[in-house]
């Protein structure tokens, strides 16, 4: 009976202890379980904060800084985040983000170009008055010294007008004065009379044909613009070459300088400048701001001729090439101008501009 009794207290221990030796095994189970659960929470967490770092930190800088530009923007910083809910609602903030700032950019822009248009009409208005002043003094004087201190400031007057003019075409504004058809080379010598460094420009003409009539002031400012920068980023004591060439269903104006040349950042973006396929916003133009390649592009894309500087020079500078389209030109008669081109689009709207004028005796478009 007692054996019995021991035998039967034996398999109940035994079994006791199974069960709780089961129940052991499972609560670990459980346990790492947990643990590893809990492990992959504290991952999954600090990869989200290290994500909103990142998106604080880099994606809404970045997104901020582009404005206008196609640049690659900054993606997830962990790959294993991609096509969560989580990711798609951090692109959803990204994106509003630079919704926001590119209207915020483009009302800033707005504003800025409006304000800079109503002040460049105002000095636009001085300085062609200030033009007529020393135009009827120049009749009244006949004293070569008081002549030639007038042809100076008649020259800086009409490179304050030059400069007012470019930013108020940048601003929206029309080139200004409607004239009348002009030979190629009075136009050039036109550009020429409105840039500080005019004795430095050599001019060499091999085409005998003239400029439209709505095309001459356009082509006026934009082969100013490109004789004043080819002037200032090149030496003092060196020339600028302008050769006037005869093109395939055109002609070139071919700007030389001896300058320091540019590298390739400088160039694309001269290149997307003169292009004048994007709007262009005034505070992205530098410190002290470049209108001056801004203004080429919209007057190109306006009035259909092309402007590269994306060539070298013989000089070691840089090659400017403004491009004419048969379109644009016109042979200059005794009768009148006569049109090269099948057709000639009707002339556009135009508006009083400051004068500019020639820092010689001779007067040039």
């Amino acid at each position: 009976m007692t054996q019995h009794i021991s035998e039967v207290v034996f398999w109940c221990v035994a079994a006791a202890l199974l069960i709780v030796a089961v129940l052991l095994l499972r609560q670990r189970q459980i346990t790492t379980g947990l643990r590893k659960h809990n492990a992959a929470l504290e991952t999954s967490l600090r990869a989200r904060d290290e994500e909103a770092r990142h998106l604080v930190e880099v994606r809404l800088p970045a997104a901020e800084d582009s404005g206008h530009q196609s640049l690659p923007a900054p993606g997830l910083l962990d790959e294993q985040l991609t096509g969560t809910a989580y990711a798609w609602h951090l692109q959803q903030a990204t994106e509003q983000f630079a919704g926001a700032v590119e209207k915020a950019q483009t009302r800033a822009d707005q504003a800025a170009k409006a304000a800079l248009k109503a002040s460049m009409r105002a000095l636009q208005g001085l300085a062609h008055e200030q033009q007529l002043s020393i135009s009827r003094m120049q009749d009244r004087h006949d004293n070569p010294d008081v002549l030639r201190d007038l042809l100076e400031i008649d020259h800086a007057n009409s490179q304050f007008g030059r400069r007012a003019q470019a930013i108020a075409v940048l601003c929206g504004s029309w080139p200004g004065r409607q004239r009348a058809a002009s030979p190629l080379l009075d136009v050039v010598r036109g550009a020429t009379s409105r840039i500080r460094d005019y004795r430095r420009v050599r001019v060499h003409a091999q085409v005998d044909i003239a400029v439209a009539s709505r095309a001459v002031e356009p082509v006026v400012l934009a082969v100013a613009e490109l004789l004043d920068n080819a002037a200032r980023h090149s030496q003092p004591n060196t020339a600028v070459e302008v050769n006037l060439q005869p093109a395939h269903n055109g002609a070139c104006v071919v700007i030389d300088d001896a300058g320091v040349g540019m590298d390739g950042q400088e160039i694309e973006r001269a290149t997307r400048l003169l292009s004048g396929r994007q709007s262009v916003d005034v505070s992205r133009l530098g410190d002290p701001p470049q209108f001056g390649f801004a203004a080429i592009g919209i007057l190109a894309a306006r009035y259909g001729f092309n402007v590269s500087v994306d060539t070298r020079s013989p000089y070691g500078g840089v090659r400017a090439v403004l491009f004419l389209p048969s379109v644009l030109l016109t042979h200059v008669t005794e009768d009148g101008p006569s049109t090269v081109a099948a057709a000639t689009p009707p002339a556009v709207p135009s508006i009083t501009t400051a004068a500019g004028a020639a820092p010689t005796h001779t007067r040039t478009p």
